[in-house]
């Protein structure tokens, strides 16, 4: 596990991929690292030192930009890997001998956090095997709370995740249209009136774009900052920078 500190850590990496650090624990989620990934690119990949002293990864759903199998070869076998159920022998094909496959309502351990699996309302079919899996969320609590949203619109029972110290929110996506099952900086708004976290840091933005549009680029973190403003003024906006720490002490 990772040591010497009692603070909370988020680390955005880019997209939907973060290093959470609560109680000595440092969780991975949705880890897509590649400068390029099938027809989207970013300006560079994740750097190696931001991976060491991992002790999980959670993937919240197969799709592509979430769950890359390139990127997973830059990790050790050996992590434990939670991901929703059905989707497990992706990775035990390739060698991964600790995955755990869940769905809404579970719980899984991990040191000294406990992660409980969360609703989210996106579909996902993961080409070109035509796999069709759930979207889950993930909510660590420990000392403090963080919620991770995965991809989702707002669903009935977000209020019940209400209070969370941090919440990692999606707010826009890679391309020129967000189509549905995606929270929009509108309606991630929205979605803080129902979650009322202390903190949100916005993520899935501003990291890839499909190879014929120019690089991904800033607007939908402001628009959120300015939704959430007047939705929720009670919530503080952290907007990161790719490979931007926030920390709770």
């Amino acid at each position: 596990m990772s040591s010497g500190t009692t603070s909370t850590r988020v680390t955005w990496l880019g997209h939907s991929t973060t290093r959470i650090t609560l109680d000595d624990v440092t969780l991975l989620t949705d880890p897509v690292l590649r400068r390029r990934v099938a027809h989207l690119r970013r300006e560079g990949a994740v750097d190696q030192a931001a991976l060491a002293g991992i002790d999980a990864v959670l993937v919240s759903h197969l799709h592509m930009d979430h769950l890359d199998m390139r990127s997973f070869s830059r990790l050790e076998r050996s992590l434990r890997v939670v991901l929703p159920k059905g989707g497990g022998s992706i990775l035990r094909r390739r060698g991964f001998t600790n995955v755990v496959e869940v769905e809404a309502g579970d719980e899984v351990t991990i040191g000294a956090v406990t992660v409980h699996v969360t609703p989210a309302d996106h579909h996902v079919q993961r080409v070109p095997l035509g796999r069709t899996t759930a979207s889950v969320g993930f909510l660590v609590r420990g000392t403090r709370t963080v919620y991770f949203a995965g991809d989702t619109d707002l669903f009935p029972g977000m209020a019940e995740l209400a209070g969370a110290d941090i919440a990692l929110l999606p707010i826009s996506g890679w391309g020129p249209k967000l189509p549905a099952g995606h929270l929009n900086p509108e309606t991630a708004a929205e979605a803080l009136r129902l979650l009322t976290p202390r903190v949100v840091i916005p993520i899935h933005w501003g990291t890839y774009a499909p190879l014929h549009l120019p690089a991904a680029a800033s607007g939908p973190e402001r628009e959120f900052a300015r939704h959430a403003a007047a939705l929720a003024p009670e919530v503080e906006v952290q907007v990161l920078p790719v490979g931007g720490e926030y920390r709770q002490d």
